[in-house]
């Protein structure tokens, strides 16, 4: 109930109205298709008692305790008659697996059973993949899975769809945890250079084997990859509609901030920002010094303001911004998703350097990767720059150093928290 209080909260705040929103998550969780196997349409009966009998017996060890198990996610596709799926139940009973969940996905030329299956260790996924196979299933796909997969899937698409909801960064998020292990790309459809790039996905989509395309509500395509297995109609139509969410509430971040007390007594605010913090960031830009502008785009310091629109997009990660108490922006540091990596990188003004500022937003983007599920996050610098340096040691996470041609990359592998600075301290929290 929670999470549907979230939502319709949300969609009653719209800027498109309630009865559009309601649509969209509506349509959203209609598409989740889930299944218990005995639902579907057609006769399956359920295998017989000694036939269960005999896959308990198997997942049990000789003196009655139960075995260790595997958590398995499972595809295969089946043909559309009665008795195709009950053969695979069959099947997994005498192996000793539990069928936690299933979910089909309707093909012209058959039926995807998508399961979650609790399997005894000692069995293979070629052996697995092989009984299913035998027994009617046709390209077989496995993939060990764990607890976070219990969720049923309305439960989880509405998580998702809630996240979305609050906040516009979510989306590339949302869609990877949807679709499983995938690439999401943003194409925009005007470069850096202003050019356009000739990107631009029909209104409906388009769906490929394992490529999907979607029209970007804030421009551009979402190209949608991944190597197996092939997305259904509908993985589809549900990813589809998360997109439309997202185009119908428009432009939208968290609204909390942080007020924090530097060491000299001052105090500075931390918040989200994204593209309408444009034009005070250009400001920050014109009182950057050129060093300052060169380690951070390590590229002609002309360019740099170009870059604005694609560092601040939710599209492409999520931004925080420092602002002094007179409301001017001094810093600003980004989470940006790049592929299946994570980047992070730092702007601090110059007479705003060196008062921990850098290190304190530095933890803030580690522990936002953190929580998004990221394994680590890089960041790329100078060797000559020993405050960034110096900030990524601060993290106390395992490093990877890597340096060519007077480039460093730096990698933190997220595999314990991260720990913040000790300043600047946070005096209090507020939000607007």
């Amino acid at each position: 109930m929670v999470v549907a209080d979230t939502i319709a909260k949300t969609i009653v705040k719209g800027p498109d109205g309630p009865y559009l929103l309601v649509f969209s998550a509506i349509a959203l969780i209609a598409t989740a298709g889930f299944h218990t196997w005995w639902a579907r349409r057609h006769s399956h009966a359920p295998p017989s008692t000694t036939t269960a009998a005999a896959g308990l017996a198997a997942a049990s060890g000789s003196d009655g305790r139960t075995a260790e198990t595997l958590l398995w996610r499972m595809r295969t596709t089946v043909d559309d008659a009665p008795g195709s799926l009950a053969a695979l139940c069959t099947v997994l009973a005498r192996l000793g697996v539990d069928i936690l969940t299933l979910q089909t996905h309707p093909l012209t030329d058959g039926t995807v059973d998508e399961f979650l299956l609790r399997a005894p260790d000692s069995l293979s996924a070629d052996n697995l993949a092989r009984e299913i196979e035998a027994a009617g299933g046709r390209d077989t796909w496995t993939e060990r899975a764990d607890a976070h997969d219990l969720v049923d899937t309305p439960t989880r698409v509405l998580g998702l769809a809630a996240r979305t909801a609050l906040d516009a960064a979510e989306l590339p998020l949302a869609l990877r945890q949807l679709l499983g292990r995938c690439t999401l790309h943003s194409v925009p459809a005007v470069s850096l250079t202003g050019r356009p790039t000739g990107e631009q996905a029909p209104v409906e989509g388009v769906l490929e084997e394992t490529v999907m395309k979607l029209r970007d509500p804030s421009g551009g395509t979402l190209l949608i990859e991944r190597p197996y297995p092939p997305f259904t109609p509908t993985e589809f139509a549900r990813a589809r509609a998360l997109v439309e969410l997202d185009a119908r509430l428009g432009p939208r971040v968290p609204r909390s901030q942080d007020v924090l007390t530097l060491p000299e007594g001052n105090e500075i605010t931390v918040r989200r920002a994204d593209q309408r913090d444009r034009a005070a960031a250009l400001s920050m830009h014109g009182r950057c010094s050129t060093r300052t502008l060169g380690l951070r785009y390590h590229g002609p310091v002309g360019d740099a303001d170009r870059y604005l629109d694609h560092l601040l997009s939710p599209r492409f990660g999520r931004t925080l911004a420092v602002q002094t108490a007179s409301g001017r922006l001094v810093a600003l540091g980004h989470l940006l998703w790049d592929g299946d990596e994570t980047e992070v990188a730092l702007l601090v003004e110059d007479d705003w350097q060196r008062r921990g500022i850098g290190s304190e937003l530095l933890g803030r983007l580690v522990a936002m990767a953190e929580e998004a599920g990221c394994e680590s996050v890089y960041a790329v610098t100078q060797a000559s720059n020993t405050g960034m340096v110096a900030a990524m040691r601060a993290l106390n996470l395992p490093l990877d150093y890597q340096i060519e041609e007077g480039t460093l990359v730096i990698t933190a592998r997220l595999a314990s928290a991260p720990r913040r600075s000790e300043q600047p301290q946070q005096a209090r929290q507020s939000e607007r």
